[in-house]
């Protein structure tokens, strides 16, 4: 039996500190790192010297390799008896396409371990202090992305209007207008908190308050990578508040 293996490696949200261990020294033995655009130099550094490093892409609206040409990459330095990281911001089960390169390998005769990581929402949910699920407001959490196509908002949304429910939004920054629409379309009321968090756990991570009815207005210019976070917990975050009702309580 071959005796060629990848790790698929969640890096979590970018700080080194917040890597596990597992995946720590995933890095530092690695002979060959395969890693996302938004992976921080910090976790880069990681690797050892002589280390062959190949930066894959995988941000968002941006050209990157192309998914069958890193799988067949991943598998070329495989067999050639290398330990390969695959190395992934957030965790790679949470739209990692985890699944699509595991089962590539394995159905190719290379053995696969995966080593989770923190994902974006609950790196923002410590960040500002609130939580995702919380005792008699969230009882579930849905971890969804948003996808236009066509120029429209796809996929099903019935779930947003669950008020039990706190949905985290991955990569849905710049139609977080779209978004927050089609969640009240879909019976979540307008006035529902929701926060945008830009650069989650990062030392440059920012937040912005609003509310179903306000927070696309507020996210003009956001940058970075934004997830958004929907249902009564917001209401809790820390950080810069704008939020209208908020403000006029502290008047």
């Amino acid at each position: 039996m071959s005796s060629a293996q990848v790790l698929l490696v969640g890096a979590g949200p970018g700080p080194v500190d917040l890597m596990t261990l597992r995946a720590v020294r995933a890095v530092e033995g690695a002979q060959a790192l395969l890693y996302d655009a938004l992976i921080s130099e910090e976790a880069i550094a990681l690797a050892p010297p002589g280390c062959v490093r190949i930066q894959t892409g995988k941000r968002a609206g941006k050209p990157s390799m192309h998914q069958d040409e890193i799988n067949r990459l991943m598998l070329r330095l495989a067999r050639k008896g290398l330990r390969v990281v695959r190395l992934k911001g957030g965790d790679p089960s949470v739209f990692g396409r985890v699944g699509e390169e595991s089962a590539f390998l394995r159905e190719h005769g290379v053995s696969v371990e995966v080593v989770p990581g923190v994902t974006a929402a609950c790196a923002a949910a410590a960040q500002f202090g609130f939580p995702l699920t919380h005792r008699g407001e969230a009882r579930r959490v849905v971890f969804t992305t948003a996808r236009l196509e066509a120029g429209a908002l796809s996929g099903d949304w019935s779930a947003a209007g669950d008020p039990e429910a706190t949905l985290a939004v991955y990569m849905g920054g710049e139609m977080a207008g779209a978004l927050c629409e089609r969640m009240v379309a879909a019976g979540r009321a307008p006035g529902t908190p929701a926060v945008a968090v830009e650069q989650a756990g990062g030392a440059d991570a920012r937040i912005t308050h609003g509310t179903l009815a306000t927070l696309g207005d507020r996210l003009d210019g956001q940058g970075g990578p934004v997830v958004i976070v929907v249902g009564e917990v917001a209401a809790q975050a820390l950080g810069a508040v704008a939020d209208e009702a908020l403000v006029a309580r502290t008047a």
